[in-house]
Parts: C-alpha cells; sequence; structure tokens
C-alpha cells in the first residue's frame, strides 16, 4: 500500500478514535493496536502529525501514538524493533517540523527528540569503554545531530522554559553528559579517531548552556551555581588537567563571564526596586564567588592563562609582525583564549575589584626590581603581572601611584637592553600607554618622548611597534600639549617613518599609519618641515595596495591629516592626490564601497586648503551627479563639498556644473528629510551670497518653490528661515529678479502681483521669529528695507511691519559704546585680520580666509544697519512729503517709534 493510501486508512482510524461514541471509537482503537508493530506505520503518523490543516485532536492522537511506539520500538534489541530505514526517515522529518504552531505537539517532540538524544549518548559511552571505535563514531555522529535539533528547540521553542520539567531536566542533566565526554577524551586520547567530533560535541554542550543563558537569563538562575562550579573546577582547579582544550576553556570563561556581567544578575540600586529573580541570581553569584574563590580564579589567570606560550614566543621570533598585530586584539575575544581571557579577567576585576585589587598588588610587590635575563619564569611573569595592571588600569586609579611606579622602576625597566629583556621592555610601554589616559603627570610627558624617542630605535620591531602604538595614545591624549613634543618631533616622525617602510604586512602598515595620522593631527602645521619623505613614499605605497582596500583607508586618512597640516602648500600633492581622490569617489569603480567615505573627507579638505582652482580638482566634481543619487549616508560632505566649490571659484563652478547640480537637488527635494532640504537651500544660499546674479539665474527652476514656501508659510521652522534667507538675498542683491519670480508665481496662482508681495510681506513679518540666525536677521531686514522707497499701496500698508523687523534687528546687533553713548552695528567688517591662535587653535584654512573676504563685500557685514534705516526713512520722507511721512508713521506703534529713534540719535 502506497503513502497516501495508507495515510488516509490511518486517519480515519485516529478520527473515529477522538470520537466520543464507543461504538466507533473501540473499534478504532483495536485497529490502531495492531498497527503498532507494522512497518511504516510510524512514518505515516509523522505524516499525519505533520499536516497542520488536519483536526488539532486527531494530530494530538497521532502524536501519542507516534510517542509510545518510538519509546517501545526505537532500540534494536527490542521485539518489532523499527528498521533503520524508517528510523532515518523519521529523524528527517522531524528535525523538519519546528514550526509546530500547537504547544501541546511540540513539548511531544522535545520528548522524541530527547528521548533520541539519551539513546544515542549511552550507546556512545557504553561503546568507547567497550573500544569499539568505529560504532562509536557513528553513535556519536547521531548523538551531535540529536544535540543540535535539542539546541534549537531548547532556546527557541519555549516562551517560559523554566515551567517545562523536561527542558529543565535536559540542561541540568548536560553537566553530567559534559563530564562524561570530557573524561571519553582523557581515556582516548589525541590520536583517536573520534576525538575531533568527541570535541565538537562538547563545544555543542557548552553552546546550548550560553545560548540558554543568553536568550532566557531569568530562567537559567537554577543553573548558575551548577554552571560556577563546572566551569570553575574545569577552567581553575587541577580537574580540568590532561582533560581541556582550548576551545572548551574558552566558552567556560565566557559562561563564567555572562554570568558575571549580566545585568539581570544585578539589583536595582534601591534593594526595595529589585526584582526577586535579580535578587536570587545576586545571592547565588555572592555565596560563590568567595574571598578564596576570587582569589584563585584572579591568581590563575594571571599567572597561568596570562603567560605567553611557546608558540606565541616563537611567534614573536619568527614572525614579529604578525605577533605584534594578532596582540592588539579586536573581536576575538569570543574565539581566542588570550583575548576571552583578559575580558574575564577584566569583568571579574570590575565586579569584585575589593578582594582582587590587594591581589594584583601582592603579585606586582614580588615582582620589585629588575628580573635575572636568565631567568625566563620569571621574565614571563612579569609580562603577565604587568599586563593585568595595565588592563585594570582604571580600576587602580586609588591604589597605584604610576607616577612614582614610573619614575622608580618601569625607567629602569626600559634601559635594560638585553635582547631576553625585550619581552619587559614591550609590555612596560603598553603599559605605560594604558596608565596614560587615567594618571600620568604632564610634567613626565618629555622623559615618555625620550624614552620612546630611544624604543623606536630598538632593536626588536615588536618593541618598535608597541612604541608607536603607545606614542598614539599619548598625542591622542587631551592633556597632550604641542610645545613639549616638539623637540622631538623631527626625530621621532623620522623613525615612524622608517619603521612604515620596514614592515611589510597590511595591518603593520596600518597601524603604523594612524600613528603617523594622528601625530600630524595633533601638531597641524608644525609638520611641514618634516614630511617630505613621506610624501614621496605614499604613491608607491598606495600602488602597492591596489588589493588592499583597508590599507588604502588608511592611507587615504593619512592624507586627510597630511592635507590639513601642510595647508596651501598641499597643491603641491594634486599629481598624486587628485587621482586618489577621483578613483575613491567614483561610484562606477568598485573599490569606491570602502574607499567612499574618506574619500570624500579628503576632498573636502584638499578644497578648504586649496590656494586656487585647477582644472584638474574643477574636472573630479563630474563625480558628485551619481554621489547625490546613491550617497544619502553622505550627503552632509557631499554639500560641504558644493560649498567649498562655491567658496573656492564661484563662476567657473557655476558655469560649469550648476545646471546638473540644479537637476540633482530637483530629484533630491521630492524625497528628503527637513535636515536635508535645509542642506540642499543652504547651497542656493551659498551661491546667491557668492554671485548673486549668476547664482539666481542658474538656480532658478528652484526658486519659484521657495516664494511659494514663504506664502503658503511653511510649516517647518528651519526650512521656513532658510527660505527667507535665499529670498533675502535676491530681494537686496537682484531686485528685478525678485520682481520676475513674483510675476511668474502670480500667473501660475491667477493672483494680483500685489496680492503676493502683500502675503511675502506678511509671513515674512509673522514668522520672524522663525529666524534665529543673528546674520539672516539683519539680511531679513536689509531687504524689506530696500522696498523702501515706495508709492506702492501695499508697501505702505504693510511698512508698520517692516519697522518691527528693523527694530528687533537694530537690538540684535547694536551695541552702545559707553564713552560716547552712540550705537555701532557689531556686524560690521572693515578689514580682513589675521587671528591671533594659542597654542592649540588650529590657523585658519584657506576657505576660511575666502570666507572672511567675501564677507567684507556681504552687505549683512557691509552695511550698517541704523544708516541704511535712517536713509530709507529719509528717502521714504521725501516721496511723501513731511505730512504724508507723518501719518505713514502714525500707523507705527508708539514704542516701537521711541526705540527707532533711540537707535537713530546722532543722524
Amino acid at each position: 500500500m502506497d503513502m497516501d493510501s495508507a495515510s488516509s486508512v490511518v486517519l480515519q482510524a485516529l478520527t473515529q478514535a477522538t470520537s466520543q461514541d464507543t461504538a466507533m471509537l473501540k473499534p478504532a482503537e483495536e485497529q490502531l493496536k495492531q498497527w503498532e508493530t507494522q512497518p511504516g506505520f510510524y512514518s505515516v503518523l509523522l505524516n499525519i502529525l505533520n499536516n497542520h490543516m488536519l483536526d488539532v485532536n486527531v494530530r494530538w492522537l497521532a502524536v501519542l501514538y507516534f510517542k509510545n511506539g518510538i519509546d517501545r520500538y526505537w532500540r534494536r534489541v527490542a521485539p518489532h524493533a523499527l528498521s533503520e530505514e524508517e528510523k532515518t526517515t523519521l529523524r528527517a522529518g522531524l528535525i523538519t517540523n519546528f514550526n509546530e504552531p500547537v504547544n501541546q505537539l511540540a513539548s511531544g517532540i522535545y520528548s522524541f527528540a530527547c528521548s533520541l538524544w539519551t539513546h544515542h549518548t549511552d550507546c556512545f559511552l557504553q561503546q568507547i569503554c567497550a573500544r569499539d571505535e568505529t560504532a562509536a563514531l557513528a553513535s556519536l555522529e547521531r548523538t551531535l545531530l540529536s544535540l543540535k535539533v535539542l539546541r534549537k528547540l531548547t532556546v527557541n521553542g519555549f516562551q517560559e522554559p523554566q515551567q517545562n520539567m523536561e527542558v529543565m531536566g535536559f540542561l541540568n542533566a548536560v553537566f553530567e553528559r559534559l563530564k562524561q565526554f570530557l573524561e571519553c577524551c582523557r581515556q582516548i586520547g589525541r590520536d583517536s579517531s573520534c576525538r575531533e567530533k568527541l570535541e565538537k560535541t562538547i563545544i555543542l554542550y557548552t553552546k546550548v548552556l550560553l545560548d540558554f543563558l543568553d536568550y532566557h537569563p531569568c530562567a537559567f538562575i537554577p543553573l548558575i551555581q551548577c554552571s560556577l562550579e563546572f566551569a570553575v573546577s574545569y577552567v581553575f582547579t587541577p580537574a580540568g588537567e590532561g582533560v581541556t582544550f582550548e576551545r572548551f576553556i574558552v566558552q567556560c570563561m565566557n559562561l563564567i563571564k555572562m554570568i558575571v556581567k549580566n545585568d539581570a544578575y544585578k539589583p536595582a540600586k534601591n534593594i526595595e526596586d529589585s526584582k526577586p529573580e535579580s535578587l536570587e541570581a545576586h545571592k547565588i553569584k555572592a555565596a560563590f564567588f568567595t574571598h578564596p574563590t576570587l582569589t584563585e580564579i584572579g591568581r590563575r589567570l594571571v599567572s597561568h592563562y596570562f603567560l605567553l606560550t611557546e608558540e606565541e614566543l616563537a611567534m614573536w621570533e619568527e614572525d614579529p609582525e604578525s605577533f605584534a598585530v594578532e596582540e592588539t586584539g579586536g573581536d576575538s575575544w569570543k574565539y581566542s583564549l588570550r583575548p576571552c581571557t583578559e575580558v574575564l579577567f577584566l569583568d571579574i576585576f570590575h565586579n569584585y575589584s575589593q578582594t582582587l585589587t590587594p591581589v594584583l598588588l601582592d603579585m606586582v610587590q614580588n615582582l620589585k626590581g629588575p628580573t635575572n635575563v636568565s631567568d625566563p619564569v620569571q621574565l614571563l611573569m612579569k609580562d603577565a603581572v604587568y599586563n593585568a595592571v595595565g588592563l585594570a588600569a582604571f580600576e587602580l586609579f586609588d591604589n597605584v601611584d604610576f607616577n612614582q611606579w614610573f619614575n622608580n622602576q618601569l625607567l629602569g625597566e626600559l634601559q635594560i637592553s638585553h635582547n631576553r629583556y625585550k619581552l619587559i621592555r614591550r609590555r612596560v610601554i603598553w603599559l605605560i600607554g594604558q596608565w596614560i589616559p587615567v594618571k600620568f603627570k604632564s610634567d613626565l610627558r618629555p622623559l615618555l618622548y625620550e624614552v620612546i624617542l630611544t624604543l623606536m630605535q630598538d632593536p626588536d620591531l615588536v618593541v618598535r611597534i608597541e612604541t608607536a602604538t603607545t606614542l598614539k595614545l599619548t598625542v591622542d591624549d587631551f592633556e597632550f600639549r604641542t610645545e613639549q613634543f616638539l623637540p622631538y618631533l623631527e626625530s621621532i616622525f623620522g623613525l615612524l617613518f622608517q619603521l612604515l617602510q620596514q614592515v611589510t604586512e597590511c595591518d603593520s602598515k596600518m597601524q603604523v599609519l594612524h600613528v603617523i595620522s594622528c601625530v600630524i593631527e595633533r601638531v597641524n602645521t608644525q609638520i611641514r618641515p618634516y614630511v617630505g619623505c613621506l610624501v614621496q613614499y605614499l604613491p608607491l605605497l598606495w600602488k602597492q595596495s591596489e588589493e588592499h582596500n583597508m590599507l588604502r583607508c588608511a592611507i587615504l586618512t593619512t592624507l586627510i591629516h597630511l592635507v590639513q597640516g601642510l595647508g596651501a602648500e598641499s597643491k603641491n600633492l594634486y599629481p598624486f592626490l587628485l587621482p586618489v581622490i577621483q578613483l575613491s569617489t567614483d561610484v562606477s569603480q568598485p573599490p569606491h564601497v570602502y574607499l567612499l567615505e574618506d574619500g570624500l573627507e579628503l576632498w573636502y579638505v584638499t578644497l578648504e586648503n586649496s590656494p586656487a582652482i585647477t582644472p584638474e580638482l574643477l574636472r573630479i566634481f563630474q563625480n558628485m551627479s551619481a554621489l547625490l543619487e546613491l550617497s544619502l549616508e553622505n550627503l552632509r560632505t557631499c554639500f560641504q563639498i558644493v560649498n567649498a566649490y562655491l567658496f573656492l571659484s564661484p563662476t567657473e563652478f557655476l558655469q560649469n556644473f550648476a545646471e546638473s547640480l540644479c537637476q540633482s537637488f530637483c530629484v533630491l527635494l521630492k524625497d528628503i528629510t527637513n535636515e536635508g532640504q535645509v542642506q540642499v537651500l543652504k547651497v542656493v544660499e551659498i551661491a546667491l551670497k557668492v554671485s548673486p546674479i549668476l547664482g539666481a539665474h542658474m538656480f532658478q527652476p528652484l526658486l519659484p518653490a521657495v516664494l511659494r514656501g514663504i506664502v503658503n508659510g511653511e510649516i517647518y521652522p528651519v526650512v521656513m528661515s532658510t527660505y527667507f534667507g535665499i529670498m533675502g538675498r535676491i530681494l537686496l542683491q537682484n531686485s528685478s529678479f525678485f520682481s520676475s519670480l513674483l510675476t511668474q508665481l502670480a500667473s501660475e496662482c491667477g493672483q494680483e502681483i500685489d496680492q503676493l508681495l502683500c502675503n511675502v510681506i506678511e509671513m515674512w513679518v509673522d514668522r520672524m521669529d522663525n529666524i534665529t540666525q543673528p546674520e539672516r536677521r539683519k539680511l531679513s531686514s536689509l531687504a524689506l528695507l530696500s522696498l523702501l522707497p515706495a508709492d506702492n499701496g501695499v508697501i505702505q500698508e504693510k511698512f508698520c511691519g517692516i519697522i518691527n523687523i528693523c527694530v528687533e534687528s537694530l537690538h540684535d546687533v547694536m551695541t552702545e559704546d559707553p564713552e560716547t553713548n552712540t550705537f555701532k552695528d557689531c556686524m560690521l567688517m572693515s578689514h580682513f585680520e589675521e587671528p591671533k591662535l594659542s597654542d592649540d587653535e588650529e590657523p585658519p584654512t584657506e576657505q576660511d580666509k575666502r570666507k572672511k573676504l567675501l564677507a567684507l563685500e556681504d552687505p549683512v557685514h557691509s552695511v550698517s544697519l541704523h544708516q541704511y534705516v535712517y536713509e530709507k526713512l529719509k528717502a521714504q520722507q521725501n516721496l511723501m512729503g513731511d505730512q504724508g511721512f507723518s501719518e505713514l508713521m502714525e500707523t507705527v506703534d508708539t514704542e516701537l517709534v521711541r526705540q527707532l529713534q533711540a537707535f537713530l540719535q546722532g543722524f
């Protein structure tokens, strides 16, 4: 009988067996009982219980018959045992059924998976004892498979797993099984054919615990005690000797770490606010982590796991670059023993510093003074202890006088030049780097620079690389003082450049480049005399790194700081610099995925520091259209680049690129945030500022929408403020264009021009509070005043509002000279002055200078507001006559008139 026919018959019997009618129920139960020993029956049941369309009662009954039959007939020695072929089919079918919608039916899959796991595990252990490795390997495969299923079910299959006895029973059994499997490791040795699979299974057991702890921390609370006892026993006592292996130790350390730092296991600051489960977990941890236990863990972490291994020492000798890079770590703490050990040490030290601080300080005291170079054990121990002191620097702040230690011991150790003492020289300079942001007197910095200068010439490459890293931490620190470093700059920078040339690995070159970048950034223009060799070398390094995009990113970062340091002299780099920018920002080139962000930043600082436009620098802008389409996350930098071109060469830039830029902006404005809209509009505002006539002409397609936004009363204040900035420029500096915009909008809306003008002035007055920048507020006053003198009825009608804005702006910009009792416009700029800079201030860029020169020509900074107000009012008076003007002034609030007269005294 085929599967479909069999399913139909069995389904009918199951349906009848769920009936309340005993006439149907009894015969159906008898039939199902007879089928229990028939081959294929359980495959049919599995097919039925997997069909989620069937009645749940029928499927539930199928699960019960399935579970009972598996319990009876799965073992090979059982009467009517299932065939191996059917077992394979059943396993495959169950593994695919993780999307069971009915919980009661899923707690049945779990029981079955548990029975499989128990059976195969027992078989494996028996076969290992019997030395039948072939059979044991087969059983181990099945154990591994069933364990994978249980891991998924246990972690993801239950919302409140702590309420399921089978789940918690399985998890408790994991510890005993782990012990049994670890003992198997001891018995079979490392050459056994089962060894690799056995270790893989052990790791899977630990993953079950780690995943369950991660997903269900509260449900894990009953397992905390067992977990800590198990992990600490195997990692920190002789129990683990001969049976543990590195990956297992890492997993145990991760288990301890996750329990120690789990937020769900920490009571609230106010105990009364704590959840009961948090208090329970905290109580269990406190009872376990006693003083003796913590002391033993702390000592063993440092004295055993922190010690450099023979393999690591061999790597230091044979491949120092790889050793140096690997020691810097990364995100490897979950998988590699050394970084995992260090992270666990930090977490335990942070949580139990009162207990562990005296332990660590005692270890330091025992290693006081220089160590005998012929005692490798003591050298390794000192390296380990110093490592611990460096890692725990922030925790030890109040307990270690590092400045005294530096002077009295560490300096002396750095002067021991014996080859074997390189271990300590490297560790001490690393240790200093860890303490610099914690506690290191500024007065000691010159002494440290002397040390760095010496160690940068050390015979050992690892020492030199570590010294370079500490140099980066030193110059990156907020207490760094340029004047202290300058006497050493030339020598140290030269040695850094030598190191950059000497190292060959990409990671090493990146590491050294980051140090060089940091130094250039901090000393800024002071670097100029010393960068000649670096400037010559970087093009070669760029070419060599064609297949290494991350190294190229490091080169781009170095170039960014180099350009900032060189200022206008960076124009000498253009033959190399501009092709680099071109490649990095070309979205049609595959490397742009890695290089774009740094490439854009380099492009911007190049423009900022450019003394003049060049055809090549202008040509790169061809990359921008595609960037504006694709690089939403980099839009801000793109806009900065556009603005930089406008400041650098407005006429050439607008004539060449304004049309395509305007098209890009029209597309952008359809689907962009309010902040993005403001960035686009600021570009237009700057274009009008640097070139009022050409800017208005080139961006004409965008301007009617700006005027329409003002008339309609755009709801977002920042957008509205930018609208006023744009229209203020046009009205003040290109009045004929403003008139044409009014005419165009009036035609589109079917309104009178005067009515539109009325709406514009009314909205300007009403929304003046939206304008927060003093420059724009003054610009608004100048722009509206430029409508005077006027015999236009609309302007005269809105005269009061115009005066109101002017008086507000006068309050913004006018300052009183107490000696003469006269007012002066504080926004006026009469000439360009080179700013006086303190040691920590950066000199102005070429763009800063361009902005200052532009400001000298800007009406906001070149026109005195109170004088302009006086001249415009006087012109209006001349136009209307004294009586007409007097009547016009009577429309203004008397208090405003009083304030206005006070500002205009002296005219």
